[in-house]
């Protein structure tokens, strides 16, 4: 008996040792989970609710231009890059490749221009008429070859050049009426005066024709778009004296023979790719001297003053997005730069994409530069909601307990579970409808993953 008591001793002793060190640990743990919380005040504010999507960038306009018979290319007149107006020439094929029909077309065309000049010839001021439209229309013509010079790179770099001396010369212009300021008042026989004085005159005369050579080069170009605009004028008066007169003549005879005239022209355009919208090169699919044949694609044109993004957005989210909406884009592409759109289309109905409903959402860009290309992938957030001055709660801190929306507050160095129901979202924050949650509670945002009320603590 007297060997059991003192074993019975040790066990209880180490018992409560074991209690003590459990709980010593337990605190330990405790106090290194609290000091491990991250915690941010609730608080009242602005909230940006958006749809996010992604998608890729598009023209507005795609235009693919091909040849429309066979032949070798003789020259190309653009290059990728270069912007086209309608109408404009891109390449043309030798005419010595061409199939006959083509080449006969010429001759048609000049006899059935010769055929109607003899059948309007019974009325001179008819003929007259006639001829002054198509002056008018040549003068157009030649006055658009004209301007179109002014709106190639190479008269653009000339004119920046130009602009820039002038800043250069007013720089030195400034230099030196400042070193000739000091001796201002000298003798006018004084040697140094005379010095600065003769580099101010040297300097105000290069500033006067660096200036007179940027005045000469935009008046070129306005010359040029006023001839441009005068010949529109004579156009259009030589027109209408026409419908005053051209009745004389056999109206169906006279239109049989512009029909001629019209399908010889028409052959003979086939020869040449012309641009058929504005736009930028964006592809050439030929080089001089290959043969190409009616069909075969010759130039690609976009239309890059227009972009879109396309994306497709859930069911869920799509009635909550309007035409006109903001819209926030990011490209992987171009860092640290927020670009901005508006939602252009909602689409009416829905199509099922590996069984989701999805709705295809327009957004037409609204700020995009050069750094913007089609093809790029587009992050988007569309703006559907902006609510003021309502309480928060970060995403991060929000956790499910029990199919209910919790978040957990910091509460005399004890964490408490607060019940929450949300209502607007953004990519961080969340607008709080109902629920115990206060202004200023100190939100735990990295919560354990288990813990007991009385203070337990299991993970994270």
């Amino acid at each position: 008996m007297k060997k059991v008591l003192p074993i019975l001793l040790v066990v209880l002793v180490l018992v409560v040792l074991g209690i003590l060190g459990w709980f010593y640990i337990s605190e330990q743990q405790k106090a290194n989970t609290m000091s491990d919380l991250q915690t941010t005040p609730a608080t009242r504010g602005n909230l940006v609710a958006t749809v996010g999507a992604t998608g890729m960038v598009r023209t507005d306009q795609t235009v693919f231009l091909t040849w429309q018979t066979s032949g070798t290319v003789e020259v190309i007149h653009v290059k990728v890059g270069d912007r086209v107006e309608p109408g404009q020439v891109i390449a043309t094929l030798e005419r010595t490749s061409l199939p006959q029909n083509a080449i006969l077309a010429e001759a048609d065309l000049i006899n059935a221009q010769n055929a109607l000049d003899d059948l309007l010839s019974s009325n001179t001021v008819t003929t007259q008429a006639l001829q002054s439209v198509y002056q008018a229309r040549q003068a157009i013509i030649e006055a658009e070859r004209t301007l179109d010079v002014y709106d190639k790179k190479e008269y653009k770099d000339k004119l920046e050049t130009a602009r820039k001396d002038v800043i250069d010369r007013e720089d030195k212009l400034t230099d030196a009426e400042e070193a000739f300021e000091p001796y201002a008042d000298w003798d006018e026989d004084n040697d140094t005066r005379k010095r600065y004085e003769q580099e101010l005159e040297d300097a105000q005369n290069a500033y006067d024709e660096a200036v007179r050579v940027v005045d000469l080069l935009e008046l070129e170009k306005q010359a040029a778009q006023a001839a441009l605009d005068n010949a529109q004028a004579v156009l259009a008066d030589a027109e209408r004296a026409y419908d005053r007169v051209k009745d004389g003549p056999n109206p169906d005879e006279v239109s049989i023979l512009e029909a001629r005239i019209a399908a010889a022209q028409a052959a003979l355009d086939s020869t040449q790719i012309k641009a058929s919208t504005a736009g930028t090169v964006t592809e050439l699919s030929v080089q001089a001297g290959d043969k190409v044949s009616p069909g075969s694609l010759a130039v690609r044109i976009d239309n890059l003053d227009r972009l879109l993004v396309d994306v497709n957005v859930s069911e869920v989210d799509i009635n909550r997005i309007k035409v006109g909406e903001e819209v926030n884009l990011t490209f992987d592409a171009i860092m640290e730069q927020e670009y901005h759109g508006l939602v252009s289309e909602v689409a009416q109905v829905g199509s099922i994409n590996q069984g989701v409903v999805e709705f295809l959402v327009t957004v037409e860009l609204t700020d995009a530069d050069e750094n913007v290309k089609p093809g790029m992938t587009a992050a988007i957030n569309i703006i559907v909601e902006q609510l003021d001055n309502v309480l928060l709660v970060p995403n991060r801190a929000v956790r499910v307990v029990n199919g209910q929306r919790v978040v957990y507050i910091l509460q005399n160095n004890e964490l408490v579970t607060v019940r929450i129901t949300l209502g607007a979202s953004s990519d961080t924050e969340s607008e709080v409808l109902d629920g115990s949650l206060k202004s200023g509670d100190l939100i735990v945002l990295n919560p354990p993953q288990f813990f007991e009320p009385g203070g337990g603590f299991f993970g994270r």
